[in-house]
């Protein structure tokens, strides 16, 4: 029976052949869920679960799979995860230990290497021995045993030489230029280490990219109109979770570590919350929808703050959700029976191609790099790039041209990226700023919740390593009454 650390290597190689790292995990998971409950682990992906469902159709003669217990789980997820986001440290170690570098190494080999070394520096739990022959192991079973003298040798001198360091000291040698130490050393490409530097300087540029490679909080936004925050809170301390506020979010509840598995939490099935961190429940806020309005929600799916917004509305009123992919709506449309919400549409349709007129509120919650949310999509660090952002802020520039066109005199709408690049974010509102000279920024007055945030310009930033948030840029834009 497959071990985590082998369905871990399983994982990876799917990531290396061009996979997403949550839908290789979750793949790869289902591949030990006993076949009753394989096409209905809620918690897989849409693939996954579509993948496992076609698996359970298989001859019943077929050796029974013993699911993983919980321990086994998290060691996979951390395996899987963290060498993912870790591998340019990785990668560097190998190059720095081995005669020939790590880009250069059978891809597997390399794979093991990445899978050993990860729990030699980061998961102390695991002793150095345990490591060291779990790696050995992988690669007589995958092909590679006349080089499992080789992955014992190198995972040995890193012991060796990690041992010989003084207190607090690191073998691993770093560049002296901030871009490529800070790169190496937390595991990032140059060019966003380079953006931050520039935007934060090289202190909290280096706070920065540590708070990323952190596991992520979980925030729940509570669903006012089935229960009240009291309430949830007190459900979730009778199983034994103490939650904790967020700010003076009106919603929100931060779970501790040990939560578990999100759906067996009291409420989940009630429809009393949904999980959403406390940035983005600020989005909602900033816009600030009012019982009867009529709001376009242009970029909706999966559906967080579309839903956010029909409870602030008190599920009255009009929410038009548009998605390019029907595919991507269907979450939304889960939830709206599951939170028994009904105020909410949606259209299967690029909202730049909708034409519409005396809109009260649109939210644009724009496709971005993510680059405010690194923590919790591990390899989106390496998927974007420069070209990326550069198309990226067009698309964006793009849908709020065409939004302006629908909102009625002294309409309201919300700019909203969960990224960290300013070609993304105050660009693109200048440039619409210039474009559009009718409109203009209107930021949130005290006692609104989102002051803190506000820089002078207006707009607001949440920066992870100051405020414990998602990083997320936002922006209320008010449309001249006589316009």
């Amino acid at each position: 029976m497959p071990t985590s650390r082998q369905l871990a290597f399983q994982a990876l190689r799917a990531v290396q052949a061009g996979a997403f790292a949550d839908i290789a995990l979750n793949r790869v998971l289902q591949s030990r869920q006993p076949p009753a409950s394989a096409a209905t682990d809620s918690a897989a992906t849409d693939s996954a679960a579509t993948d496992s469902a076609a698996s359970s159709t298989t001859s019943s003669t077929s050796p029974p799979r013993s699911p993983l217990s919980p321990q086994e789980r998290r060691l996979l997820t951390e395996l899987v995860y963290g060498t993912v986001r870790r591998q340019r440290t990785l990668d560097a170690l190998i190059d720095q230990f081995a005669q020939k570098p790590a880009q250069q190494q059978p891809p597997d080999l390399r794979l093991i290497l990445q899978l050993g070394l990860y729990q030699l520096r980061y998961l102390n739990q695991i002793p150095a021995s345990a490591a060291v022959d779990t790696a050995v192991e992988l690669a007589k079973t995958n092909g590679l045993k006349g080089l499992a003298g080789f992955v014992n040798g190198l995972l040995r001198q890193y012991i060796r030489q990690s041992a010989a360091q003084p207190a607090g000291g690191d073998c691993l040698v770093l560049p002296a230029d901030p871009v490529g130490r800070i790169g190496i050393q937390h595991s990032y490409p140059d060019w966003i280490v380079q953006l931050w530097l520039e935007q934060f300087g090289e202190a909290e540029t280096e706070q920065l990219c540590a708070w990323f490679n952190q596991a992520p909080a979980i925030d729940l936004r509570i669903n006012p109109l089935q229960v009240s925050l009291d309430q949830v809170e007190a459900a979730l301390k009778s199983v034994e979770l103490m939650p904790s506020r967020v700010l003076d979010l009106p919603q929100a509840l931060r779970l501790p570590p040990s939560a578990g598995a999100i759906q067996a939490l009291p409420g989940f099935a009630e429809g009393w919350w949904t999980v959403q961190d406390g940035s983005a429940q600020l989005v909602g806020h900033l816009l600030d929808p009012q019982p009867g309005d009529w709001v376009i929600d242009a970029c909706a799916a999966p559906g967080g703050k579309t839903t956010h917004l029909a409870e602030l509305m008190q599920d009255q009123g009009r929410i038009w959700a548009y998605d390019r992919y029907a595919s991507r709506l269907k979450k939304l449309q889960e939830n709206l029976k599951r939170l028994r919400l009904h105020a909410i549409q949606t259209f299967p349709q690029d909202s730049r191609q909708v034409q519409l007129r005396g809109v009260d509120r649109v939210l644009i919650d724009a496709p971005c790099s993510g680059l405010g949310t690194l923590h919790r999509h591990a390899d989106a660090r390496w998927r974007q790039t420069p070209d990326t952002v550069a198309e990226l802020a067009q698309l964006q520039f793009e849908l709020l041209a065409q939004a302006a066109t629908w909102l009625k005199p002294a309409g309201v709408m919300v700019y909203a990226t969960c990224t960290l690049h300013p070609s993304e974010n105050e660009a693109v509102v200048r440039r619409f700023l210039q474009a559009f000279p009718a409109w203009r920024i209107d930021p949130p007055q005290l006692p609104h919740v989102a002051t803190t945030f506000v820089q002078p310009e207006g707009w607001l930033k949440l920066l992870p390593h100051q405020h414990n948030l998602d990083g997320f840029f936002m922006v209320r834009l008010l449309a001249r009454a006589d316009a």
